[in-house]
C-alpha cells in the first residue's frame, strides 16, 4: 500500500510521527500475522523541499510535484505544537497551495486520511462537502460554521465516509494511523496496538469542555454560565432564554448551529461534566450527586453515562477520595477528603455499586 503523508510548516510534531511510528510497526510485524498482508510503502511528501515543524525541526520532503504514481492513501497531520485559536487554523488552511495537491490526488483515485487540525485542510479543499467527518472537539464550533456542508459529529474519534477518513484531537492520529493498518488486517492492527499500548477511544466526548465550546458564541457563553448556576435544578429551557435575553427558538438554533446539538443535550453535557468530578473528587453517594446535578433518578444518570461517555459509574469513579493506592496507601493529594477506604466498582444488575472496606476492615456498601 503506497502511503504518501503531507508535511507542510508547523505541522504538529507528534502527529507525524504517531502516524509513521504505527506504520513502521505495522511493517515490522506484518510477517508475523500474514505475509499477504502488503508493506506499508510511505513517503513524507510536501510543497517544499523541507519543512521546519512546529517544534523547529527541520524535516526533508519529497516535492509532491516529483510523485510519479498516485498513492492510494494520502494523509494530512495537523498544524500547530500549541493550542491554536480557530481563527489562526482558518487563516493558516485557507489558499494553501496544498490543497490543490489533495483535490487533485483525491480525484485521481488516492484515499484521503487527516485529523485534529488537517480536517480543516480537507474540508477546505471540498473534498468533504455532503461527507461524515469529525474533527477535534475544541474546534467543532468553528469548523460547523465554516463549513456548512460538512456533516460534522466531533463527539467521534474516527469517521469513516467512503474513501475519507477524519479523526479528532491531537492524539487522535495514532486512532487514525491504526485504523489504516486496521483496514487491510485487523489482526495485525491489533497485534501493532498491543505492542504499542494503544487503547481505544471511540469517543471523544468525555475529554470535551463545554465552557470552551460555549465561548465561540456570546449567547452560548451566557446559555452556559446561567446552566451552571442552576445545574441542580429542573431543566426549563425555556426559563433559561428568558434569563439571558433571548428567545426559545433563537436558543435552540443558536446551539444548533454552534455546538451542533439541542439546549437539553448541552445541558446534559455539563451535567455530566460537573458529575464527573463530584464522583472523582468528593465521597458523595451517587444519589446525592444525581440529585446535585438536576437528576431525580440516579437511573437516569446512569444511562446518559453510558449513553453519552461509553462507560459506567464505577469506572468514572475510580480515582476518588481515599482510594487506594496499588501499595495501599490513600492518595497523599485527597488524605484530608476523609476517612480512608479501600473501594472497587461493581456492575450488578442495578448498574453500579461500590464495595468498600473502610480503615477498620468492615465492607460497607454505597447506593
Amino acid at each position: 500500500m503506497m502511503i504518501t503523508v503531507l508535511a507542510v510548516p508547523d505541522l504538529f510534531d507528534s502527529g507525524l510521527s504517531a502516524v509513521l511510528d504505527v506504520l513502521a510497526t505495522a511493517n515490522a510485524l506484518r510477517e508475523d500475522v500474514a505475509t499477504s498482508v502488503p508493506p506499508f510503502d510511505v513517503t513524507v511528501a510536501g510543497t517544499e523541499a523541507s519543512v521546519r515543524t512546529g517544534h523547529g525541526l527541520r524535516l526533508a520532503t519529497r516535492p509532491l510535484t516529483d510523485l510519479r504514481i498516485v498513492p492510494d492513501l494520502v494523509v494530512m497531520p495537523a498544524v500547530g505544537c500549541g493550542l491554536k485559536s480557530s481563527r489562526q487554523v482558518v487563516d493558516i488552511v485557507r489558499n494553501h497551495p496544498v490543497l490543490a495537491h489533495v483535490t487533485a490526488l483525491h480525484i485521481a483515485g488516492s484515499a484521503l486520511a487527516a485529523a485534529c487540525t488537517g480536517t480543516f485542510f480537507l474540508a477546505e479543499a471540498g473534498v468533504l462537502d455532503g461527507r461524515l467527518a469529525t474533527t477535534s472537539w475544541w474546534l467543532g464550533p468553528a469548523f460547523r460554521r465554516r463549513y456548512t456542508a460538512v456533516r460534522l459529529d466531533e463527539s467521534q474519534t474516527l469517521a469513516r465516509d467512503g474513501r475519507v477518513t477524519t479523526a479528532g484531537a491531537a492524539f487522535a492520529h495514532i486512532d487514525l494511523a491504526l485504523s489504516i493498518v486496521a483496514q487491510e488486517s485487523p489482526a495485525l492492527a491489533d497485534l501493532v496496538a498491543r505492542y504499542l499500548l494503544i487503547g481505544d477511544r471511540p469517543s471523544q466526548a468525555i475529554f470535551a469542555v463545554p465552557s470552551h465550546l460555549a465561548a465561540a458564541d456570546p449567547t452560548m457563553t451566557a446559555f452556559e454560565r446561567w446552566v451552571r448556576g442552576h445545574v441542580a435544578e429542573p431543566l426549563q429551557i425555556s426559563r433559561a432564554a428568558a434569563a439571558i435575553g433571548v428567545s426559545e427558538r433563537t436558543l435552540q438554533r443558536n446551539t444548533a448551529a454552534v455546538l451542533g446539538m439541542s439546549p437539553t443535550d448541552f445541558v446534559h453535557e455539563i451535567r455530566l461534566g460537573e458529575a464527573t468530578f463530584l464522583l472523582r473528587t468528593t465521597n458523595q453517594t451517587v444519589d446525592a450527586i444525581a440529585a446535585a446535578v438536576g437528576y431525580q433518578n440516579t437511573s437516569t444518570l446512569r444511562a446518559l453515562v453510558r449513553r453519552r461517555r461509553g462507560t459506567t459509574l464505577s469506572a468514572l469513579r475510580q480515582i476518588r477520595p481515599g482510594h487506594r493506592s496499588p501499595g495501599g496507601e490513600p492518595s497523599s493529594a485527597l488524605a484530608d477528603a476523609g476517612p480512608a477506604r479501600w473501594c472497587r466498582g461493581v456492575e450488578d444488575d442495578r448498574g453500579y455499586a461500590a464495595e468498600c472496606d473502610d480503615q477498620q476492615g468492615r465492607p460497607q456498601h454505597d447506593p
